[in-house]
C-alpha cells in the first residue's frame, strides 16, 4: 500500500489547463505542459490497495492499478511502466481519452472523490518515454506465420503490436494515408497531440511491425485476395457508418457528418492543408449530438472562430450525482464539462431537429427544433415550444451504426452478422469464416478506446491459437463480456 493515511491527507487534485483565451490560440493539448508530476506521488497515495480493487473491474484492460499506484508514490517510474504496460500496449492513449470507468468503481469513489487513476497513468507513461523505459520489444524468434491486421485504429493496434511479439510477420493495411484511424484524424489535436502516435508506430516498426497505407480492403484489394495472401486475418475496420438525420432540408450545403468535419482540422495540423475545407470560421454553428464526438467538434468550432457553437441533445440533462438506478461501482451517466465546454458555447437538452432551412444558393442558414419530453417511454414533442436558431454549418455527431458495408469487406469474406448488426464472432474472437478474426467496433459496436485496445489483445491471443494450436498472450475479455459496459 502506498500510504495507508494517503486518502486522508490529500484531497483529489487534476491536471490543471491552460487558460481558455490563451489556448483557443492554438490546437495543442489543453493541459499545462508538466503540471502533473509534482502532485502525481500525493494522488497515487490516495490509493487504498483495497482487499478487492473493483478498479481492476471497472477497467476493460483489467489493468493492475494499485500496483502501479504505489510505484508511482514511490517515484519508481521504471516499475510503473513495467507493471502499466502489462495489460496496455498504449496508456498514452487511454490516460488522455478514456473517460475512466476505472475511477467510477475506486472503492474511495463510494464516498469522496475517487483516485486520479487516468493522470497517474498519463504521468507513468509520459515519464517513461522521456527516461527511455519504452523500447521496442522484438521477438527472440518467428514463426514463419503471415497476419493481416485490416485497420490502424486501438483494435488493430493492439493486435498487430501483440501478434508481433508473439513471433508472427504482421502487416497493418489502412485505408487513409496515415496510421492511427480514429485516432490519427477523428480525435483533435487539443485532445491528444498526434506525436503520441508517431512515437509508438516507430516502436511497433522498430519491433517487424509492416504497416500500408492507402489500401481499402474490398475496394483496392479484394478481401478473398488478402486471405490467400495471409494465413490469418485479423478485421479492425471500426463501425465507420454514421447515423444520420433525415429531415427535410437535410441536404442543403453546410451539413456534415462530424467524421467529414473533424478529419480536415487534423490534416491542417499534419500540414496538408492551410486552411481546413470545411470550417467553422465566423459562422453560427450548431452540433448534434451530445457525447464526445459532438464535443470534439465544439472545441474545433472554437479554435476555428466561430461566431457561436451550440450543441443540441435529444436526451435529457444528465444529473450530478448517480441515481438508484446507477450505483456504484457502475459506471454512471452524469452530466460532464469537458474542455472544449468550457471554452464557450450553450449546450440545450431535449431538443429534437424538425427541419433546416436554407437561402436561395442552398445553403443551411436556420436550424428547426422543437422541444420533446418523455410520455409512456417515447420522446415526444412538446407542443407550441417550436422555435428556429441561427445555423451557417451543423455537424452530425449521433454515433454510428455499424461497420461499412459498402466496400464489399463484409460480402467478400461472406461474414455473418449478429443481431446488432456488427461481425459475429466466437469466444476466439473468430468470425464464421476459419482464420478470419474480429476486433473493435467492428465486432462490438460504438465503443471506447479502452474497450478497443483490450479486444484487440483478446482477438491476437485467439489468432496466435489459431496458429500454433496454443497461446501465451493474455486476453483481457471475451466477446460476450458486458459487465460495466460503458
Amino acid at each position: 500500500m502506498a500510504d495507508p493515511k494517503g486518502f486522508l491527507n490529500h484531497g483529489r487534485e487534476v491536471a490543471k489547463s491552460r487558460p481558455v483565451d490563451v489556448r483557443l490560440k492554438d490546437w495543442n493539448e489543453v493541459y499545462v505542459p508538466g503540471s502533473l508530476l509534482p502532485i502525481i506521488s500525493k494522488q497515487a497515495s490516495r490509493c487504498m490497495d483495497c482487499g478487492i480493487p473493483f478498479c481492476h473491474n471497472g477497467c476493460p484492460l483489467g489493468n493492475l492499478i494499485p500496483e502501479w499506484n504505489d510505484y508511482a508514490y514511490r517515484e519508481d517510474w521504471a516499475a510503473a511502466s513495467e507493471r502499466l504496460h502489462a495489460t496496455n500496449n498504449f496508456p498514452e492513449f487511454t490516460g488522455r481519452l478514456c473517460p475512466a470507468p476505472c475511477e467510477a468503481a475506486c472503492v474511495l469513489g463510494i464516498n469522496q472523490p475517487p483516485v486520479t487513476i487516468k493522470n497517474v497513468e498519463v504521468s507513468i507513461i509520459d515519464k517513461a518515454w522521456d527516461t527511455g523505459d519504452v523500447a521496442p520489444q522484438i521477438p527472440e524468434r518467428l514463426s514463419g506465420k503471415t497476419v493481416a491486421v485490416i485497420g490502424s485504429g486501438p483494435a488493430g493496434l493492439a493486435a498487430a503490436q501483440q501478434l508481433t511479439r508473439a513471433g508472427h510477420t504482421v502487416a497493418v493495411y489502412e485505408r487513409a494515408d496515415r496510421v492511427g484511424g480514429l485516432l490519427r484524424y477523428g480525435i483533435p489535436e487539443f485532445k491528444m497531440e498526434k506525436r503520441h502516435i508517431n512515437r509508438r508506430i516507430e516502436q511497433m516498426r522498430a519491433e517487424g511491425t509492416r504497416f500500408r497505407t492507402g489500401i481499402e480492403i474490398g475496394r483496392d484489394l479484394k478481401a478473398t485476395d488478402l486471405k490467400k495472401r495471409y494465413d490469418a486475418v485479423v478485421i479492425a475496420a471500426g463501425a465507420t457508418t454514421a447515423r444520420d438525420l433525415p429531415v427535410p432540408g437535410r441536404e442543403l450545403k453546410g451539413i456534415y457528418q462530424a467524421m467529414e468535419y473533424l478529419p480536415l482540422a487534423n490534416k491542417v495540423q499534419e500540414g496538408d492543408y492551410v486552411t481546413a475545407p470545411i470550417t467553422a470560421e465566423g459562422k453560427h454553428v450548431v452540433v448534434i449530438g451530445g457525447g464526445d464526438t459532438g464535443a470534439d467538434c465544439v472545441g474545433t468550432a472554437h479554435r476555428q472562430g466561430a461566431a457561436s457553437v451550440t450543441q443540441l441533445e435529444i436526451m435529457p440533462r444528465p444529473g450530478d450525482e448517480r441515481t438508484a438506478g446507477q450505483p456504484w461501482p457502475t459506471f454512471p451517466m452524469l452530466y460532464k464539462v469537458t474542455s472544449a465546454h468550457e471554452e464557450g458555447g450553450e449546450r440545450v437538452y431535449s431538443v429534437s431537429t424538425t427541419h433546416f432551412e436554407g437561402d436561395e444558393d442552398g445553403n443551411v442558414q436556420w436550424l428547426h427544433l422543437t422541444e420533446v419530453e418523455f410520455i409512456d417511454g417515447k420522446l415526444t414533442p412538446k407542443p407550441g415550444t417550436e422555435r428556429k436558431i441561427p445555423a451557417q454549418l451543423v455537424t452530425l455527431a449521433m454515433g454510428f451504426t455499424g461497420t461499412d458495408r459498402e466496400n464489399g469487406l463484409v460480402d467478400q469474406f461472406g461474414l455473418e452478422l449478429d443481431e446488432r448488426g456488427n461481425i459475429a464472432r466466437d469466444a476466439d474472437f473468430q468470425t464464421n469464416v476459419p482464420g478470419v478474426f474480429v476486433a473493435g467496433d467492428a465486432g462490438r459496436g460504438q465503443s471506447l478506446i479502452v474497450w478497443a485496445i483490450a479486444e484487440g489483445r483478446s482477438a491476437a491471443r485467439g489468432t496466435d491459437r489459431f496458429l500454433t494450436g496454443t497461446s501465451d498472450l493474455p486476453a483481457p475479455i471475451r466477446p460476450t463480456d458486458r459487465a460495466l459496459m460503458v
